[in-house]
């Protein structure tokens, strides 16, 4: 029987999601889930909705624990699930207004930016904690780690959490989807490689049943009929680049500092009909109304007015083909956040980066991949430069390296001065000091832990 912990399993759409997507493995239907979260209205919500959707699709084996101690839910985990958002929509509010003060327009903010360092730097402190009761209390687990922002967050686990983990993202999935449908081919018979940084993952290799896509990519996607309307940014970018982004319109439009200038042309690369198109704050505000739905939706789920999640239906997220590989045998393959260990020759060792990997009962492992192309790798090093200075400052409580860092952020170097991000930066360590323990007179700081001696491998 497996046990999983899921923290932060307050997010009521994507914890049912998981769930039902490890359901979908018979040799799963016996799992003892704990969700965890400190949000007790939210844990209750989505535990009361798990165990309907469970009794209705006659999964009477399978075991719902909540609780608010995190401790108790990590006690002799398998798998530890991490779906945390480190200060709630209170503290996202901040992410992105403060900086809009001075310009910077983002519309996600979760990745890079202001909005992004300070994420990093308030989520690293419960990563780190997760990763000390995981020494202590399951020694033997794996970290799936689903939090943004990816990069920086599974960067300072490895660094000094001393336990196995693995970032975890779908842009791979989405952008492969997007591809077959530009040139009007089944999406399992594309073949790609992917590789880069997480939100900045390039397909430098796009083939179909053996002939090269990618001469033919941009034609593709400046004919389809509604992709140059969604996607101005990202078809932009492979016109220069000549390869394509896995991200969203939007997402890639605030890593970069040619899109969300304060200038006459910014709408032509912007999507206004949807938030994922680049609408500043359009997440945050997505965010807002999704909360009011699920409120509204969660009676009748209940009542069954609204469906549950139908059993067999299994989404395309890494988590449940992950644990299927490592418990089963059954090998998978998918796009992770890793340690680069010469993988991406052009990029540092050190840092995180997205590559195809393999998993099978022996563990997961990294494909090399060699140089990324130039512009490509010149993008991704540019981000890489700001998420190793907010580690740095998240692990040390260095104030100045924060602002250093989002100085040299791409979008906020475009729009702002050194006298503004300093002012900006200092305005958002005063709004987000209840979650800062590095900055706020807690003194909390984390020295370096060498990862376990089998690295990604699986201890039997």
């Amino acid at each position: 029987m497996l046990k999983i912990a899921m923290i932060g399993a307050g997010s009521i759409g994507f914890t049912r999601r998981l769930i039902m997507d490890l359901m979908a493995v018979p040799e799963f239907r016996d799992t003892e889930f704990r969700l965890m979260d400190i949000n007790a209205e939210n844990l209750e919500m989505v535990t009361n909705l798990s165990r309907h959707m469970l009794e209705v699709n006659g999964l009477d084996r399978v075991t719902i624990h909540s609780t608010t101690n995190q401790r108790e839910a990590i006690k002799d985990a398998d798998y530890v699930i991490c779906l945390a958002r480190v200060g709630g929509l209170e503290a996202y509010r901040h992410d992105i207004e403060i900086p809009l003060k001075y310009g910077v327009e983002q519309c996600v903010g979760d990745t890079l930016g202001p909005g992004g360092v300070f994420f990093a730097l308030r989520t690293i402190p419960v990563l780190l904690d997760i990763a000390r009761d995981m020494r202590e209390l399951a020694p033997n687990a794996l970290l799936l780690n689903y939090s943004n922002p990816m990069a920086m967050n599974t960067w300072a686990v490895r660094r000094a959490g001393g336990v196995r983990v693995v970032g975890l993202c779908h842009g791979v999935q989405h952008g492969h989807e997007q591809i077959a449908e530009a040139f009007g081919l089944p999406q399992s018979e594309i073949d790609q490689i992917c590789a880069g940084i997480n939100h900045q993952t390039w397909f430098i290799k796009v083939s179909h049943k053996g002939k090269d896509l990618l001469p033919g990519m941009l034609e593709a996607f400046e004919k389809h009929p509604t992709l140059p309307q969604t996607e101005p940014c990202r078809i932009d970018v492979l016109r220069r680049f000549g390869y394509y982004s896995t991200e969203s319109n939007g997402h890639l439009s605030e890593y970069l500092p040619w899109y969300r200038k304060q200038s006459a042309d910014m709408n032509k690369w912007i999507n206004d009909k949807e938030w994922i198109g680049g609408v500043t704050a359009g997440y945050l505000e997505h965010c807002l109304e999704r909360f009011e739905d699920y409120k509204a939706m969660y009676p009748k789920w209940l009542n069954g007015e609204l469906e549950s999640i139908p059993l067999g239906q299994r989404s395309e997220e890494h988590g449940s083909y992950i644990i299927e590989a490592l418990e089963t045998g059954r090998p998978y393959r998918g796009n992770f956040n890793i340690e680069n260990r010469g993988m991406i020759t052009n990029l540092p060792d050190g840092s995180t980066i997205e590559i195809p990997c393999y998993v099978d009962r022996h563990g997961i492992a990294p494909t090399w991949i060699g140089d990324l192309p130039l512009a490509c790798a010149a993008t991704c090093r540019a981000s890489i430069s700001v998420q190793e200075m907010a580690v740095e400052a998240a692990l040390t409580g260095n104030r100045e390296l924060v602002k250093q860092a989002i100085l040299h952020d791409p979008l906020t170097a475009a729009i702002c001065g050194t006298e503004q991000v300093w002012s900006m930066v200092d305005e958002m360590f005063e709004a987000l000091a209840p979650w800062l323990p590095q900055f706020n007179g807690e003194n909390r700081t984390w020295k370096d832990i060498p990862q376990p001696e089998a690295g990604y491998y699986r201890i039997s």
